[in-house]
């Protein structure tokens, strides 16, 4: 099937609550490669390159967050893979 990239933007309370550091073990779990980091205006950003099925999980977990997380909506948009990553990290 091959490597996809997602972009997604997640909305709500998801600074200071461990988001993305969360989302860096969930996506190393599932074998992802990509990054997280917080935007000025609040939001959450995840660049994240794999599997199909790697990434709808991906996409599934980051609905809900971390436990202290509130996730009012979750952006999502495919982009051409880059293969630039090794490894899924927190910028």
């Amino acid at each position: 099937m091959g490597t996809k990239r997602w972009h997604l933007f997640i909305s709500g309370r998801v600074q200071g609550v461990y988001y993305r550091a969360s989302t860096e073990q969930q996506a190393n779990e599932l074998g992802l490669t990509g990054y997280a980091r917080n935007l000025p205006d609040g939001r959450v950003e995840v660049v994240a390159e794999g599997a199909d099925h790697q990434l709808h999980r991906l996409r599934a977990w980051c609905e809900n967050g971390p436990p202290d997380a509130r996730v009012d909506s979750v952006e999502v948009t495919e982009e051409a893979p880059s293969g630039d990553f090794t490894d899924f990290s927190v910028r």
